[in-house]
Parts: structure tokens; C-alpha cells; sequence
């Protein structure tokens, strides 16, 4: 797949994966509080998206499933850090019910680039 249609089809399962973590933090949060309940939101995000990806954007990597979904993990966590440091940033300058989703949408854009590349050239790299 070239790269244009690779990464918008990334951009696509993100979006997906936008849909699981907003649910997930909404649930969780009574629970949790805001930011633990992000924690768990974005596992459940980036569980979402590595199957997503897996099937429909990249190749499947030549490692087994859970040495590729560990290594997805770990990789995506230099975009959750940008990811949840735009997410603490939002809740400190806005309120409302919307603030904690629009931190999400934030994070995930400035994530996006670092996740790609991530999962394009060190999860599933070509054979």
C-alpha cells in the first residue's frame, strides 16, 4: 500500500480508535477520576487500533500476535505521551462535559504523526 493511502487509512482507524477511547474515558471516569480513566481509555484505543491496523493498513509483521501487539504498545506510547500531555492540557484550560473529548480529539491529532511512523517502520515494517 503507498504511503498516502497507508496513512489515511491510519487516520481512519484512528478515528475509530478516537471513538473507543471517548467511551471508555466517559465510562471509566465515575470510577477512576478524569486521569486515571484516560490510562485505561487509551489501552482500550490502542487494543482497537492495532487490530484495525493489523487488518486493514499494514502488513502483519512476521512476530507473533503478542510480541506485534506488546511491541504496538510500547511504540505508541512516544505518541501517548504527546497524546495525554495535550489532554492534561485542555482539562486545565477549559470546562465543561466537552472538555475532557476535545482533549482527546487534540491529543490524538498531535499524536498522529508520531504513531504512524511508529507503527509503519517499527511494528510492521516490510518483510
Amino acid at each position: 500500500m503507498k504511503l498516502g493511502r497507508q496513512f489515511l487509512s491510519f487516520a481512519v482507524v484512528g478515528a475509530i480508535g478516537f471513538v473507543v477511547d471517548v467511551a471508555v474515558l466517559y465510562l471509566v471516569a465515575p470510577l477512576l477520576g478524569w486521569y486515571g480513566a484516560r490510562v485505561l481509555s487509551f489501552l482500550a484505543a490502542a487494543t482497537a487500533t492495532w487490530a484495525l491496523n493489523r487488518r486493514y493498513t499494514f502488513r502483519r509483521s512476521e512476530a507473533s500476535m503478542l510480541r506485534e501487539y506488546l511491541g504496538y504498545l510500547v511504540t505508541m506510547l512516544g505518541g501517548a505521551v504527546v497524546n495525554y500531555g495535550a489532554y492534561v492540557l485542555v482539562l486545565h484550560w477549559a470546562t465543561g462535559p466537552w472538555a475532557p473529548a476535545a482533549g482527546v480529539a487534540l491529543g490524538s491529532c498531535a499524536g498522529l504523526i508520531v504513531n504512524f511512523l511508529s507503527a509503519r517502520y517499527l511494528v510492521f515494517r516490510a518483510k
